[in-house]
């Protein structure tokens, strides 16, 4: 065999073997394949609570009062809202007191306060600021009398722990008979702040 036949034979045989290594290459990237999906809306609720329009009927804890002496009382009325969308676990009441006083602070002779629901819109009589209310509907006790001043002091069973629901308050302060001289030329404004939290969270 001569010289020249050997290398064009050498020569062949690289080629198979390249076109061969070319052919394995192309099968490793040759896979099958399929896909679906799905779409899903996701989106959160609200929790808002609210009051009446201040100095307006459904909101009269705005409205002050002065020159009370003891045994007198002060009615107002206030409308209390779930205006969110998801229902609420407590609503709790805090109150504070700025400018603050042997009023508030004095917790046997100072100011007591309890708070009455209405199953309807209380009915309101006298003139500003002594104003009287009566209930044309069932009464209920939210808050059995105490000192004023307090954190996070639950109102149980309200309709407005349910989305869209409504309760017509009535918050009553009295200076207790038993006041002394004390409490004479005092002075304190009240701050009411009504907090919801909402419900346990729930499997959707």
């Amino acid at each position: 065999m001569n010289l020249t036949s050997m290398r064009s034979r050498v020569l062949a045989t690289g080629a198979v073997v390249g076109a061969s290594a070319a052919i394995a290459g192309l099968g490793t990237f040759g896979t099958f394949s399929s896909s679906t999906s799905a779409t899903q809306s996701v989106s959160s609720g609200t929790v808002a609570i609210g009051l009446g329009t201040a100095g307006t009927a459904t909101n009269r804890l705005t409205v002050g009062a002065s020159n009370i002496a003891p045994g007198d009382t002060i009615q107002r009325q206030v409308q209390l809202s779930d205006t969110g969308t998801i229902g609420l676990a407590s609503i709790a009441l805090t109150t504070t007191a700025s400018p603050s006083s042997l009023l508030d602070t004095e917790t046997t002779n100072g100011l007591q306060m309890t708070i009455q629901s209405c199953s309807v819109a209380w009915t309101e009589a006298g003139t500003s600021p002594a104003y009287t209310y009566t209930c044309p509907g069932t009464t209920g006790t939210v808050l059995a009398s105490r000192a004023v001043i307090g954190s996070n002091i639950t109102l149980p069973g309200l309709a407005a722990l349910n989305a869209g629901g409504v309760d017509h308050l009535l918050v009553t302060l009295t200076l207790p008979s038993s006041a002394t001289n004390t409490m004479q030329n005092q002075s304190s404004t009240i701050t009411y702040t009504f907090l919801g939290t909402q419900r346990a969270a729930t499997n959707q």
